[in-house]
């Protein structure tokens, strides 16, 4: 048999070649990365024309600890303010309480005789005091305030001037509440008492008016608030309030009502005491935001936030 003088050259040839190829980068068509035959073969990675070192790619550090906005300044701030809040209310509790039991007090002794002239400044020290005075009611000064509500129903305020006889000084009378129907004085003539008459009641301290309410127009007769100097000033009368009370009956009252006879108040204290709830709220409020401050601080931090990342490839 005869062998041509080319066969091994050829068959050297092609073996280089297949060699050849193999050691060649391949890269898979569908991913564009090295395929995993080539990877086999670097191994250094150095001979990797895609290598990338830490020049080429410098290291990216990340925080590990874990950063708080300013959410976290007002979380501490509000658990200290309710705290603070709460503990004002405490002090406003006992300043209602005593306040409360000194007015109560008043009440319970026998009315006394109101002077002819009073100091409109000394009246804070006889707020809620039981008074009894003589005189002449002026219903052509009398004046609506309202709308007020009584039981449901829409009505007014009725203040006449008390014209009192001698020296003594004109003061303002609260006589009570009537329904809206009986606005014009025409419509409750059984209300209207004419000659000498005797009024028990509260001697009260002047309101102070809130921003919500509208401003009194005297001109026109329209008042929506009891601003005592305004209206003694507007009737010639001295700045003194007294609000006329009477015993709770029921079947009088719905008889007065029926003939538009003002419905006095009844002789008690009618202060609102809700401190012990606004105390309940604001602690509440104190402990739940501690609450959530500290297992806000103590809540551990991701994975990803806890160790440093070098490279996102890496």
């Amino acid at each position: 048999m005869k062998t041509s003088l080319f066969a091994f050259p050829l068959l050297n040839f092609t073996r280089l070649t297949s060699l050849r190829r193999a050691l060649l980068p391949r890269i898979c068509p569908k991913c564009k990365q090295l395929s995993p035959l080539h990877r086999r073969y670097a191994h250094n990675p150095a001979d990797d024309p895609y290598f990338q070192s830490v020049v080429d790619n410098p290291a990216v550090l990340v925080r590990s600890g874990q950063k708080h906005g300013p959410g976290l300044i007002v979380l501490i701030l509000i658990p200290a303010i309710a705290f603070g809040l709460g503990t004002w209310q405490v002090f406003r509790l006992q300043w209602k309480t005593d306040l409360i039991a000194r007015f109560e007090d008043r009440i319970l002794k026998p009315p006394l005789p109101l002077p002819p002239r009073i100091d409109p400044a000394a009246i804070k020290d006889f707020d809620y005091r039981r008074v009894v005075t003589t005189g002449r009611l002026r219903h052509e000064q009398e004046m609506l305030i309202g709308p007020r509500v009584h039981d449901g129903n829409d009505g007014y305020l009725v203040v006449t001037p008390l014209q009192r006889g001698g020296n003594a000084s004109t003061i303002l009378v609260n006589r009570g509440w009537i329904p809206k129907k009986f606005k014009r004085q025409v419509d409750r003539q059984a209300g209207l008492f004419y000659g000498e008459v005797t009024v028990e009641g509260l001697l009260r301290e002047p309101w102070k008016k809130n921003m919500f309410t509208p401003d009194n127009k005297p001109e026109l007769g329209e008042f929506y608030f009891p601003d005592v100097e305004q209206m003694a000033k507007f009737t010639g009368s001295d700045a003194v309030w007294v609000e006329e009370t009477m015993a709770p009956d029921l079947v009088k009252a719905y008889d007065r009502e029926a003939e538009g006879i003002p419905l006095g108040r009844p002789a008690e204290v009618n202060l609102r005491n809700n401190h012990t709830q606004y105390i309940f709220t604001w602690y509440a409020l104190s402990a739940a935001t501690a609450i959530m401050f500290w297992m806000l601080v103590k809540k551990p931090p991701p994975e990803s936030i806890r160790r440093v990342r070098q490279n996102k490839e890496w």
